[in-house]
């Protein structure tokens, strides 16, 4: 018999961090090669089904676990990494020929592309005849890709259809590079 100071106690329910941790260790042993994919597919349905940390542990018994001391070396090289990137960017942005973004009265689109009737002509192999258009919508600059062929980015990214851009962005046009500025 069991007296009204006594109860049953479960295991504590696993918390969603528990959880994102073997998730990441399997994520991890499929880049490594250790796990086939249909494989991790299954370990992955049963880490997302476990109620127990006993029962993720085994999902992950097998596969190497970074030490303390990788897992910081790899945060500091990735921290660097990104900090490098970001310094390029910054460098080659300075060394951008300009590209004026025109009048806001100006009522029409600018048009960029290889094709001499377009406003603003690009004579390089990887632009198109008819690459990209440049309007003014809401007091908005918008650069919109023509189907181009190389593509039309902004920043570094692929604009599909098309992208508010500002002073100070930069564009790409095919492998042609510009920043963006006000006259």
């Amino acid at each position: 018999m069991t007296s009204s100071f006594e109860f049953n106690t479960y295991p504590a329910r696993l918390s969603d961090a528990e959880r994102d941790k073997a998730l990441k260790v399997l994520r991890d042993g499929v880049a490594m090669g250790r796990l086939s994919h249909d494989t991790f597919i299954h370990r992955m349905e049963l880490a997302l089904a476990a109620r127990r940390p006993d029962e993720l542990a085994v999902l992950t018994a097998d596969l190497p676990q970074e030490s303390r001391l990788a897992r910081m070396v790899f945060g500091t090289v990735e921290a660097v990494s990104g900090f490098t990137v970001r310094l390029r960017r910054a460098w080659q942005a300075e060394r951008l020929p300009k590209l004026l973004l025109p009048h806001p009265g100006s009522g029409y689109p600018l048009r960029i592309g290889r094709d001499p009737a377009n406003g603003l002509r690009l004579t390089h192999e990887t632009v198109s005849r008819s690459h990209a258009e440049l309007t003014r919508q809401g007091g908005m600059w918008v650069l919109r890709d023509l189907g181009s062929t190389n593509g039309t980015t902004v920043n570094g990214r692929r604009v599909i259809g098309a992208a508010v851009v500002r002073e100070g962005d930069q564009v790409g046009f095919g492998r042609m590079a510009f920043r963006l500025a006000v006259d």
